[in-house]
């Protein structure tokens, strides 16, 4: 079930993406806007957030491009959108297993934009 809408910012574009029903998810609204500098790691994005939480049943490590991750170890958001250095073929594999908040609405090849060090800013929408 849908909980909530996000929007997240950088330089040269943005995304909107609808989260799920779950304790991470309400904890990141909770401390929305953040502020944030962006790191890539393949074809993913991840960027840290105020936001401490413990893995949920749900958590996986492989999930589908767009998928909106909250990787446990490192309090940040993890976005996928194609492979990473540790993808087996074509698959989005994250570093270790996170817990999954949503998905990104449309295309999340928009975050190819994204480069490292730009500032990233996630506010509700």
């Amino acid at each position: 079930m849908s909980y909530a809408r996000i929007k997240m910012s950088w330089p040269k574009g943005a995304v909107e993406a609808t989260l799920e029903d779950t304790p991470t998810a309400r904890a990141l609204v909770a401390a929305l806007p953040v502020k944030a500098k962006a790191q890539t790691w393949g074809e993913e994005v991840y960027f840290e957030v105020p936001v401490k939480a413990t893995l949920e049943s749900g958590a996986k490590q492989v999930v589908s491009p767009g998928t909106v991750c909250l990787w446990v170890e490192g309090s940040s958001l993890a976005l996928p959108w194609g492979r990473t250095p540790v993808s087996e073929g074509d698959e989005s594999r994250l570093v270790t297993r996170c817990n999954i908040l949503g998905r990104i609405d449309g295309d999340p090849r928009q975050l190819v934009s994204v480069r490292n060090g730009d500032a990233i800013t996630v506010t509700l929408e």
